[in-house]
């Protein structure tokens, strides 16, 4: 090859990379979208329940939780934080980072209390992601089963036999227990005492053992004293009779038209994670509130599988708040 050769190839090679170069400022490459990598292998899920062992969100957080770890080869474990009707258990997964590593499992005292204590820890539309309702249920009205009363109408007639000497039990100030029966003792022209405890598992431990007269409390958690015969369901909440009590009749059939109560239970995850995690989430959890299995477990507690998009979760809270509120106004009911 000539000297001439060689300098015009040598010239070329030169001009073609910086040519190269400059279409690279010019247009640089399109950065690869990212890929979620969620969970991280080796990386363990927490599901925090703020309330005690054997609760409706205690058990749906260990079924979810089960669940997601078969699924994602994951270890899910549960962590209950029971406490302050629910606000110590809160205010954690409020204040923890959005990786997606702390959820909760929560019940209806979430936006329950928020109307009611306008000071509380969080801010349940500003504080967390919501992820999913998980199940919605009833609650029921019982007794121990030492209370001379076997209906609704009974025990009526007894409190007002014998005004403030029946009590009832609560699993603390302010949560859905007692706001739905304080707003019974209205419409029922009643006077029974509050018995507040720091949580549901107690309150339900002295209601069997006959310590307190009665309680409300979903049909989940009251079915098995009303099986050990420890309890006696008088009446349920809601428009249709529970298939966990049949023969319990509902307050609408007992002539409370005015007192409606119910409980749900929804997957919450703090305010800063991720929309791609949040959509994961929701998606996995819809497929497993599908399952034929986890369907039927429900049905038996008394629960109905929920489901649906992380918006849905956001209007319900958002329509529970407005609700609560203006009952708690409407019955002049603080937080003791």
């Amino acid at each position: 090859m000539t000297r001439e050769a060689r300098t015009v190839i040598s010239m070329t090679q030169k001009f073609l990379r910086h040519l190269t170069v400059t279409a690279g400022l010019l247009f640089p490459a399109a950065a690869a979208p990212a890929q979620l990598s969620y969970p991280a292998p080796g990386r363990i899920i927490t599901i925090v329940v703020p309330f005690s062992l054997g609760t409706g969100p205690d058990i749906l957080a260990r079924l979810a939780g089960q669940k997601l770890g078969e699924r994602w080869a994951a270890s899910v474990i549960v962590d209950n934080k029971p406490g302050a009707s629910g606000n110590i258990g809160a205010e954690l997964v409020a204040k923890a980072p959005g990786d997606g590593y702390t959820l909760m499992m929560t019940a209806t005292s979430f936006a329950l209390n928020a109307a009611l204590n306008k000071s509380a820890p969080y801010d349940p539309l500003k504080s967390f992601a919501p992820v999913s309702l998980v199940a919605t249920g009833a609650l029921a009205f019982a007794t121990n089963a030492e209370t001379p009363a076997k209906t609704l109408k009974e025990f009526v007639a007894l409190a007002k036999a014998k005004p403030g000497e029946l009590n009832y039990a609560s699993s603390g100030n302010g949560t859905p227990q007692h706001l739905t029966m304080e707003l019974f003792k209205l419409a029922a022209g009643v006077n029974v005492t509050h018995i507040p405890y720091k949580d549901s598992a107690t309150a339900t431990r002295d209601l069997a053992g006959g310590h307190v007269n009665a309680m409300i409390f979903p049909v989940n958690t009251a079915a098995p004293l009303v099986r050990a015969g420890k309890a006696r369901a008088l009446a349920v909440f809601g428009n249709e009779r529970s298939p966990v009590f049949p023969d319990a009749p509902t307050m609408k059939e007992e002539g409370y038209t005015s007192v409606e109560a119910h409980v749900w239970y929804a997957l919450f995850a703090p305010a800063a994670t991720p929309p791609g995690i949040v959509q994961k989430l929701n998606g996995e959890m819809n497929e497993i509130l599908g399952l034929a299995d986890v369907r039927m477990l429900l049905a038996r507690q008394g629960l109905a599988a929920a489901g649906g998009s992380p918006e849905r979760l956001t209007e319900m809270v958002s329509a529970e708040l407005a609700r609560w509120t203006r009952v708690i106004a409407e019955a002049k009911i603080r937080r003791d």
